[in-house]
């Protein structure tokens, strides 16, 4: 007796969300959840008014955040991984100074507001600990590309103690900074981009002792 195969069935329910279309959903929510903490602070915002500003349902936006605070991380991620990956672009001819204004850039193409968003945030997170918590944590990423950026100027390995230890000072350096600069934009003191270029570099030279900053011949 001849039997046919069965043709398989499809998966029933959803079909899981690929990883890219997951975090433009969760940028999205962050978005709306820092223009709503923004508009009426922290404590006034609740996570249903989070999920109806983007159309889902509070029991979706718990499976993307596991509380209203978090939803701030992929917004303040994007900025951070935007200006580690200039600084992987650092030529080794031009000066930290020459590389930072040549190379401006919005860390979104599509939405030049997120840089002023994540600015926000930051902030905020003088008095908001849950905020600070996380943008300490986010920040603190950034580290290991610091290291291979001081370890390729010195022509040293990126696994060095000393190499980790300038990473991680240069990291508070930049840190610093862009808090700074966040609090200056929120308590409305204009800061040009040649004054931040002017202490970005000023603070890696700080943190370094003055080893990297300058071109490389």
């Amino acid at each position: 007796m001849t039997t046919v195969a069965e043709t398989p069935r499809a998966p029933r329910g959803r079909r899981p969300m690929s990883e890219r279309r997951r975090d433009l959903q969760r940028l999205e929510i962050s978005r709306e959840a820092v223009r709503l903490f923004r508009a009426q602070g922290l404590a006034a915002t609740s996570g249903e008014q989070i999920a109806e500003g983007v159309g889902l349902s509070v029991r979706t936006l718990w499976r993307y955040f596991r509380s209203k605070e978090s939803c701030v991380e992929p917004l303040l991620s994007q900025s951070s991984a935007a200006f580690v990956a200039m600084l992987r672009r650092w030529p080794r001819d031009r000066s930290l100074e020459e590389h930072l204004i040549a190379d401006a850039r919005p860390s979104s193409p599509t939405s030049p507001g997120d840089d002023e968003a994540a600015l926000a945030v930051i902030a905020m997170s003088r008095a908001e600990p849950a905020f600070r918590a996380i943008w300490l944590v986010v920040h603190e990423r950034s580290e290991p590309v610091l290291a291979e950026v001081i370890a390729d100027r010195l022509g040293r390995a990126p696994e060095e103690l000393a190499v980790r230890v300038q990473a991680a000072t240069l990291a508070a350096a930049l840190r610093i900074t862009t808090e700074d600069y966040a609090v200056a934009l929120a308590d409305g003191v204009a800061i040009t981009g040649e004054d931040m270029v002017a202490r970005l570099s000023e603070a890696v030279r700080a943190a370094t002792h003055g080893v990297i900053g300058e071109a490389l011949t």
